[in-house]
């Protein structure tokens, strides 16, 4: 073999390496994944929008789950407001993506109060409430913590802060933890909306 001949494919092979690690990198999610990914545990909770809504009226979308609630000071407005502009980095795309946020507090967030809230971040967020009972059962589903913590005469709720995404297939993806920026969210939504 000629030493030219030896050098082309010596760099069609760097190329080729260098375009597979790319690749590579450009698929792997920002979020912790769930290898293999699971269904998404469903459930069906009263919807900020009306009537009762499970997860699994989404399928098609990609759906970004977080738990909170409308009183929250600090970590639940800025997870919202992360992922409100997730949407506008998406563009056309934002339509193919669903924020749910299923609330910690079912004494203070009924329908009503939730859909007011969330309007100021998004108006296509939808809000999930239901009984006690209901709410525990899905963060059980999820992992998902929440402790009441008294206050004098009010009190908050301390909870996980993570945010899940699942896929068009109704498949449990990742886990984004608090305080990933908006770049992050929309690099994922766009791997799982190009599958």
């Amino acid at each position: 073999m000629s030493s030219c001949r030896r050098h082309v494919l010596l760099a069609m092979s760097a190329l080729l390496t260098c375009t597979l690690a790319s690749a590579a990198q450009q698929s792997t999610l920002k979020a912790g994944v769930f290898e293999p990914p699971g269904a998404a545990p469903d459930f069906s909770l009263q919807a900020s929008t009306g009537g009762r809504q499970a997860l699994a009226n989404y399928r098609g979308k990609v759906v970004l789950l977080g738990f909170g609630f409308t009183s929250c000071a600090e970590v639940c407005p800025t997870t919202l407001a992360v992922l409100a502009q997730t949407r506008k980095r998406l563009g056309a795309q934002a339509d193919q993506v669903q924020v749910l946020y299923v609330t910690v507090d079912p004494e203070r967030d009924n329908p009503e109060r939730m859909r007011g809230y969330l309007r100021g971040f998004d108006s296509t967020f939808v809000g999930l409430t239901g009984a006690p009972d209901e709410l525990a059962a899905v963060r059980g589903k999820y992992g998902v913590t929440a402790e009441r913590n008294n206050i004098g005469n009010t009190y908050s709720v301390a909870h996980s802060s993570s945010v899940y995404l699942i896929d068009r297939n109704g498949l449990l993806r990742g886990m984004m933890p608090y305080g990933r920026g908006p770049d992050d969210f929309a690099h994922d939504v766009r791997i799982l909306l190009n599958e």
